[in-house]
Parts: structure tokens; sequence; C-alpha cells
């Protein structure tokens, strides 16, 4: 709906930004991890120097694409990337791995021998946080509006002991995840991860690009 213009911000992947004529990275908050964040991980039954392929969790878009920066840039490896299916967890075996997001990487990091945190992978890489998901629009938008938002988002993460209180979870300490693992501060460290994310993923899609483009010999 952001890139069609039928709204003017949204909370959105940040994988999004190379597809936007204009964008605007807006207020003091995001979804964001510096070190660690347990719910994103690469999982195998296999270190990852001896992974042949990855299934790519269907639910993602940003965390697809920092596997793909991290099996390249951090892990030097270069294996067969599947679009992964409803079921993919099951595939997980031998030497198909698979990214895993959200309550379900949580599950899983209980089942596989080796997991990968792609946050704290990122921070080895570059020394920087990362961020999944940012406030973002197509237009600029009024200061007064948004520093109105600003005092809704901080209103929200200063209620964190309510949502724990109504959402028991015997999985993961949710304490530990919302307050030590998600990190949701849009900080300069975070903008300036931001940037060298964006920067991988528009080179990335050059080089897609001229190899898509280029002529095969006959």
């Amino acid at each position: 709906m952001l890139l069609r213009e039928e709204i003017d911000m949204g909370l959105v992947p940040v994988a999004v930004i190379p597809e936007m004529r204009e964008y605007y990275i807006n207020g003091e908050y995001c979804i964001g991890s510096d070190g660690p964040v347990a719910s994103v991980c690469l999982f195998s039954e296999v270190p990852i120097e001896e992974v042949t392929a990855v299934m790519l969790d269907y639910q993602s878009r940003t965390s697809v694409e920092l596997a793909r920066v991290l099996l390249k840039e951090y892990w030097k490896t270069d294996p067969l990337l599947l679009d992964a299916g409803p079921d993919f967890r099951q595939q997980i075996r031998g030497t198909t791995a698979g990214v895993v997001i959200g309550d379900r990487a949580l599950e899983q990091r209980k089942i596989s021998p080796f997991v990968y945190d792609l946050g704290e992978g990122w921070k080895q890489l570059t020394g920087l946080p990362f961020v999944f998901a940012a406030w973002i629009s197509n237009k600029p938008l009024d200061a007064a509006f948004m520093e109105r938002f600003n005092v809704a988002m901080k209103q929200g993460l200063e209620r964190i002991d309510e949502v724990i209180a109504e959402n028991p979870y015997g999985i993961f300490d949710l304490r530990e995840y919302f307050t030590k693992r998600l990190d949701y501060r849009l900080d300069g460290s975070k903008r300036r991860g931001l940037d060298r994310f964006i920067r991988y993923l528009r080179d990335y899609l050059q080089i897609n690009t001229l190899t898509a483009n280029r002529p095969t010999c006959q």
C-alpha cells in the first residue's frame, strides 16, 4: 500500500526502501536489535560451512535479504537459496538450513543443534545495530503530527509489562525478548546501520540487474 501511495506512512520492512521512488524514515522508534535478536535466525543440523542450501522464510522480507548479505559477506558461503512454503521447517535437515523468524524461530531454537542469529551476525560484520522495520513514508510529514506520534510510541513502550502479563508464553522469556533482544530506539547508530544495509541491497540489485542483462554466448 505504501508503494502504491494508498497510505502515507507504514511500519514496513526496510528492504522495501530500494523500491521506493521517494522515502522518509520518520520518528524516534523502530523494530531493531543491537546484537542477538533471538527471533530471526538461520537454523541447521550442521555447521554453516557445511550447509549446501538455505530455505528462506516466506513470512519475511528484510530478514531474507539480511541472510543473503551475511551468507556472502560474513560467513563467506554460497549455498543454494530456496523460497520456502508454509511447512518448510520440516525440510531443515541434513545440509539444508532454513531462515526462520518470529514465534516459529523461538520454537526452532529448541530443535536445531546449530542456531545462527542474524542480528548477532550483522553486529559482528559491521559493528552496528540492525533495523528490521521502521516508520517509513513516501512524502514529508507534518512535524507537529510526528511529535504527537513519538509521544504515542513512547507511551506504548512504557506498557511492556502489561503486554507480557496479557500474553503468557512458555517458549521464551518475553521480558528478555522485549527489553533485551529487541531495541526500539531509532538513534544515530541504528540509522548508520540502516544506511549500510541499504547500500548492500542496492549493490546486490545492481549486480543482479547486470547479470540478468548480460548477453549469453551462442
